[in-house]
């Protein structure tokens, strides 16, 4: 058996699950061979202050990616209850098809069984009547064992094999997880770009220069964008994540590359390659779309009249349409969808006070002329918040509405606060040009306006289910005072203890 196969010194022959540790699976997967592509993922997506910000698992992200695409198959290599969990969550979000899996155990794991088992699988499936591509994901445990999905074969049958690792040990968020297929598959389509002629998308090449846009937005948004970028004689190309194989040619036949999301690191660096320049932030609100524009002007080298037409054209129906649907209030606004910043400029042009805006992505370049007009705006912008970040700022300032995860809008209504689940309540409308200037208040000032009848029900149910009489009783709750102070003498101890260890 080839050394790569077997992790000698890497997993132990019991296995590791999630439970072992980031830095024991780490290490694990690096003595395994893996400590190129974790030095990659540690590059393209930094920690920051904080080791890795709370979220689901991020393979969910690139399984998404996957599921969405027609043509495409998925095999996930995992801990059974690692897969089971991540077909539930993506039917749950929509997915239409089977996942596929290979199961293995501590044998199978560490004599490299595993490795052939999968390359049997994607043998198997290979039919290129079916498939363009079949995607295999290590998860956590297969990455830590160092199973090479480098060595599948690239095509099987004229079927495409793309292999990734997913660990959660080192992808920080779902959200990058997503670029990490998008990006695997964009390097994938460049090279058979420069082998030879592929095949064009199925409406045919635009007659005008594309833009590629990057991350997954409302449906409408690309319509939108691309209305915008009529007067400019420019058309709004592919989406990346794409739909099909083919639109992944097209993206990269693109004049340029618009980073709506800007943590698609991998995907950026596709296109780079290719010769495309990058336009960080997108076109919300008034001020937002206007810098948009010009910048994309400047990259496609336009006259500055042609910048103007459309700025003139779009602009005022995007003040008009910002003064017409006024926020009045102060809202605190968290995420881990890559897209916070963008919202929170457009919820202060729509005159709402946002002094807090958190997301669980890294700083990049392609977001500082976002971070930079918010900052010069009073708001404070956190990368890589925690939920902690997000909690913490939303108890200190109590805002008028709390846009968060779930543990944060979950906290904000125990404290009487309106809260919104940004994912499904935020992300799930449209945000660009005049469409998004304002798709927002109706939602925002319909939630604020529950503030009242919120601390109603806080008075209401106060003291109930918390602390002392938590969970189920039949009548008061039985106190020991004498236990609680005893216990809290051990921990004063223990505190104590570890202060003049560390002193030492």
């Amino acid at each position: 058996m080839d050394g790569d196969l077997t992790p000698k010194d890497g997993l132990p022959a019991d296995g590791m699950g999630c439970h072992g540790g980031a830095s024991e699976m780490d290490h694990a997967a690096r003595i395994a061979g893996k400590s190129e592509v974790l030095d990659r993922y540690a590059a393209d997506y930094p920690t920051g202050p904080h080791d890795k910000p709370q979220s689901m698992c991020p393979a969910f992200g690139s399984l998404r990616v996957g599921l969405r695409m027609r043509r495409v198959a998925t095999v996930l290599s995992g801990s059974a209850c690692c897969v089971y969990g991540l077909t539930f969550v993506s039917h749950f979000y929509g997915a239409r098809r089977s996942v596929g899996y290979v199961p293995f155990n501590s044998e199978t794991l560490v004599t490299g069984k595993l490795f052939e088992d999968i390359r049997d699988s994607v043998h198997e499936m290979a039919d290129p009547e079916k498939y363009d591509a079949i995607v295999v994901t290590n998860l956590c445990v297969p990455t830590a064992s160092g199973v090479p999905l480098r060595l599948l074969p690239d095509e099987i049958n004229g079927v495409r094999i793309v292999g990734i690792d997913v660990p959660g040990f080192g992808i920080p968020t779902h959200a990058e997880a997503k670029d990490v297929l998008a990006g695997a598959m964009l390097s994938y389509a460049r090279k058979e770009i420069e082998a030879g002629p592929v095949q064009a998308p199925v409406g045919g090449k635009h007659d005008r220069p594309t833009v590629a846009l990057l991350g997954e937005m409302f449906p409408a948004d690309p319509m939108i964008i691309g209305q915008m970028l009529a007067p400019m004689g420019l058309a709004a190309g592919p989406v990346v994540p794409c739909r099909e194989w083919r639109e992944l040619y097209a993206a990269l036949d693109c004049g340029v590359a618009a980073a709506i999301h800007p943590f698609y690191t991998a995907a950026m660096r596709e296109f780079t390659t290719a010769g495309r320049p990058i336009v960080g932030s997108a076109p919300v609100g008034h001020d937002g779309t206007a810098e948009w524009l010009r910048g994309l002007g400047e990259a496609f080298g336009l006259p500055v009249d042609k910048v103007a037409a459309s700025q003139n054209a779009f602009l005022p129906a995007i003040k008009g349409a910002l003064a017409a649907a006024p926020i009045k209030g102060t809202i605190t606004l968290s995420g881990y969808e890559g897209s916070e910043l963008l919202v929170a400029r457009l919820l202060i042009e729509s005159g709402a006070d946002v002094p807090y805006v958190g997301t669980a992505c890294a700083r990049t370049p392609q977001s500082d002329c976002d971070r930079d007009w918010l900052e010069a705006r009073g708001v404070t912008v956190k990368y890589r918040a925690s939920l902690e970040d997000d909690t913490a700022a939303m108890e200190a300032i109590r805002p008028d509405l709390a846009i968060g995860t779930t543990p944060v809008v979950q906290k904000a209504k125990e404290l009487g606060v309106p809260g919104l689940y940004y994912t499904n309540l935020v992300s799930a409308r449209p945000l660009m040009g005049p469409a998004g200037a304002g798709s927002l208040a109706q939602v925002m000032n319909a939630a604020m306006g529950n503030k009242d009848r919120m601390g109603k029900m806080k008075a209401f149910f106060d003291g109930v289910g918390a602390g002392d009489t938590a969970g189920v009783w039949e009548g008061e709750p039985n106190l020991r005072p004498d236990f609680r102070a005893a216990h809290q003498k051990k921990l004063d101890k223990q505190a104590r203890a570890a202060k003049a260890q560390d002193m030492i």
